[in-house]
């Protein structure tokens, strides 16, 4: 098992992919005319790893912000035929194809309901592209794997900038810009420790907590897809509302806590989970009981969940390839997934 595969080859692309999208500077573009509309709040359009990259937007726009950020569930146009009036709002669609009818029909009502239309795409020239009124490409590049590695992680950051730029907030732009080098650490992370647990199979948690949580979203869905493993991911907090009851010993879980005001809530609750038997690896110095995984921190707490996504990428890749699969065909799989 010498060859990299694909998806390794994207991950090591990241920084990249990165510094494209920071050189491409459509995004302050975007973000003056949202500053502009000064809008009420946001609705977001997507699904899969695109959809976490809008869960990581809603934390980014809530806090950094203070403007409501939800989800609009595709279908609500695309099967049910709904109308919604958004006067006053900015709708985020995210899509790597931009192909999706189901996405594309939303944008379209979205556009249609009132609000500002946006979208960020891997496709230049994708019928998403001409549903929306302003368009970003997330510059990954191509994408071979059917695992989304670089187009997750531009498209999150392009989401994240998009907040950075409206604020004006000048310390997370430097953290943004100082991006690829981080980028280029996480790569290399050793997450070996957490690796041997992660290949037995079985079910396992991945815990965060706020922007922590979109990211746990998305490494649970690269365990099921890469490796073949049923992965749930759940907010530290939520975890305790039943989750916690099945955790018993050698249980694994992973707890993705970033350098911000979540990171002692996620550390307590990953030695909590030690004391039923879990076997629990850890983002955090923080924890007394858990596992400690090298922690390739950024100096922002949202910076922090972009770096944490691709040690993990890394590991899923190698745990993947340990188990004798092959991470870039995940069974019944394609890469461009259109639904209606």
């Amino acid at each position: 098992m010498t060859d990299k595969s694909l998806m390794r080859q994207e991950l090591e692309e990241i920084p990249e992919a990165v510094d494209r999208l920071l050189a491409a500077g459509r995004v302050p573009q975007v973000a003056r005319s949202i500053a502009a509309l000064d809008p009420r709040y946001f609705v977001t359009v997507a699904r899969g790893s695109s959809d976490h990259a809008c869960t990581f937007f809603k934390y980014a726009a809530e806090l950094v912000l203070g403007r409501v950020s939800a989800s609009v569930g595709p279908s609500v146009a695309s099967v049910y035929g709904a109308s919604l009036s958004l006067e006053g709002a900015v709708a985020l669609s995210i899509s790597q194809s931009g192909g999706s009818p189901d996405i594309v029909k939303m944008t379209q009502a979205a556009r249609a309901g009132g609000a500002l239309t946006v979208a960020f795409t891997n496709t230049p020239g994708s019928p998403l592209t001409e549903a929306a009124e302003q368009v970003v490409d997330i510059c990954a590049g191509p994408e071979r794997s059917v695992a989304a590695t670089k187009s997750f992680v531009t498209s999150a950051l392009a989401a994240l900038w998009l907040v950075a730029e409206v604020a004006q907030d000048a310390a997370l732009l430097a953290a943004i810009r100082a991006l690829p080098d981080a980028l280029a650490r996480a790569v290399q992370a050793d997450w070996s420790l957490a690796e041997r647990a992660m290949d037995e199979g079985g079910s396992l948690y991945v815990l965060g907590r706020g922007p922590s949580w979109a990211i746990a979203q998305e490494a649970a869905l690269k365990f099921k897809e890469c490796c073949q493993t049923h992965a749930e991911a759940y907010s530290s907090a939520e975890v305790l509302h039943g989750p916690v009851s099945i955790v018993g010993r050698g249980f694994p879980v992973l707890a993705l806590a970033c350098g911000d005001a979540a990171e002692a809530g996620v550390a307590h609750m990953a030695d909590r989970l030690v004391g039923q038997g879990a076997n629990v690896y850890a983002t955090t110095s923080k924890v007394q009981a858990a596992q400690i995984l090298d922690v390739p921190r950024t100096g922002h707490g949202l910076t922090d969940p972009l770096a944490l996504i691709v040690a993990f990428y890394a590991m899923a890749e190698r745990v993947a390839r340990a188990r004798g699969l092959n991470p870039d065909q995940p069974p019944h799989l394609q890469k461009a997934t259109e639904t209606l």
